[in-house]
């Protein structure tokens, strides 16, 4: 969607707006890194967002990303318009083939990733405790290590490289199949890398990058930190906090929660 004249951030930069510990924000924050574009971000938790927030996102999920031609919601097309508007660092492989391999690695990460690590193992062990005042769902949580997650980790063990990245320097395919992880770390669990060698030295090698390495502070503080209050602690740790922010002090269900 286009920007519209009751943006909060003036034209010129960008902005993300979304939380540290979000996986698909780590995704674009690190994508920006790599390229070298400096970003403003507001940092809220996504069920915290007003009535502004779901006019950006409908689905009222983020990342949300705000420049001077275009207002976008998902990590995936942001990632894409990235690439397409600065392509002097490139994040995509060159050839067709393999381009398309990297595209299917991002959309297995986003989902099925997705779908193990955040909505069954995060949501379950930090979201409803720290947004909802809930415990976990035992029967979800079982599942999601003891089934859904050594399934991803059986497929990745096959697609993986046993050294370096995917397809020479670290690209989107890469960071976003990390930025699900640092997640499953967050959540304290752990790949098992006696059983997924390969993953396990994976994961370890992509998030010891420097662009991951750069966001480690303020996810970590995020994580200890009182939603209500991350956006002033990220601010006097340095983090580049927007000036006005889409958040609101009450939490409500996302579209899809509902």
């Amino acid at each position: 969607m286009h920007r519209s004249e009751d943006d909060t951030e003036p034209a010129g930069g960008i902005t993300v707006v979304g939380s540290y510990l979000s996986p698909y924000v780590r995704k674009v924050l690190v994508c920006l890194a790599l390229k070298g574009l400096p970003y403003r971000i507001d940092p809220i938790v996504p069920f915290y967002g007003n009535d502004t927030f779901a006019h950006l996102s409908p689905l009222r999920r983020v990342p949300v990303l705000i420049d001077d031609q275009v207002t976008l919601a998902d990590s995936t097309v942001i990632c894409e318009y990235l690439e397409e508007r600065y392509p002097a660092v490139p994040l995509l492989p060159h050839s067709p083939p393999q381009r398309a391999r990297a595209r299917w690695l991002e959309e297995y990460a986003d989902s099925r990733l997705g779908e193990a690590l955040i909505w069954h193992l995060f949501n379950q062990v930090v979201i409803r405790r720290f947004v909802w005042g809930e415990p976990p769902d035992e029967q979800v949580l079982r599942k999601a290590r003891e089934r859904e997650i050594p399934q991803a980790l059986d497929y990745l063990e096959s697609q993986l490289p046993a050294d370096g990245c995917l397809f020479g320097p670290i690209g989107v395919a890469d960071v976003a199949l990390a930025a699900f992880f640092r997640n499953a770390v967050l959540s304290r669990y752990a790949i098992d890398a006696a059983r997924w060698p390969i993953s396990a030295a994976y994961v370890v090698r992509v998030l010891g990058h420097a662009a991951f390495e750069s966001l480690r502070t303020f996810e970590d503080l995020s994580a200890r930190t009182p939603i209500l209050h991350h956006r002033a602690a990220l601010q006097a740790a340095g983090a580049p906090i927007s000036k006005h922010s889409f958040g609101t002090s009450t939490p409500r269900r996302g579209v899809l929660e509902i």
